[in-house]
């Protein structure tokens, strides 16, 4: 039986299309459903290009009712992937996933992590702080911003002169990289 995957991200989507490749013809997982909090995410696009449904939630759906844990529910959802999601994860929705959401953060946490730090920001964080390493980390979530149980750091070194470019570039090629296939190693954990 496949284990299925829903995906959960606010923006363009690169990781999420990354995902939705890496399990398109996999034994072990499909992704099955593609949720944002945001209705002009391109996202939904990628979705729509792999003939994956997805569903577009407001904020009061999501941290006022059970409508999406619901959903996910109905549609037997085993894992749940944060791929550029900015939303804290309420705790109805960590109670219904126990160690079974996943993110993906930008730097090596607990470094330039917490509320307010994603894209961008992060990388500028990392220059002003003459950081001589950067990364990407993938975690379990849980109640707070970039906080739960470390499962993959993916490393690179800062050369002097590198720019903002430089670093959102070699932090994207990591994780386009390394997030299918940490998830494809959860998954046959979980199997």
């Amino acid at each position: 039986m496949k284990k299925r995957i829903a995906i959960f991200a606010s923006g363009s989507g690169s990781n999420a299309q990354k995902i939705m490749e890496h399990f398109k013809y996999s034994d072990d997982a499909e992704v099955a459903l593609v949720l944002s909090n945001n209705p002009e995410a391109y996202v939904l696009q990628r979705a729509d290009n792999f003939e994956i449904p997805s569903h577009v939630f407001d904020r009061h759906d999501f941290y006022q009712t059970d409508e999406i844990v619901s959903l996910l529910k109905r549609l037997e959802i085993d894992l749940v992937v944060l791929a550029g999601f900015l939303w804290l994860v309420p705790q109805n929705l960590l109670n219904a996933f126990p160690n079974k959401i996943i993110n993906i953060h930008p730097s090596l946490l607990p470094k330039h992590g917490g509320k307010g730090m994603y894209g961008d920001r992060v990388h500028k964080a990392v220059l002003a702080a003459g950081d001589e390493e950067h990364g990407i980390t993938i975690h379990f979530v849980n109640e707070n911003f970039d906080d739960g149980e470390i499962i993959y750091q993916g490393r690179f070194r800062v050369e002097k002169g590198d720019t903002l470019e430089i670093l959102k570039f070699n932090g994207q090629q990591l994780e386009h990289l390394h997030y299918p296939k940490v998830l494809e190693g959860l998954i046959k954990k979980y199997n």
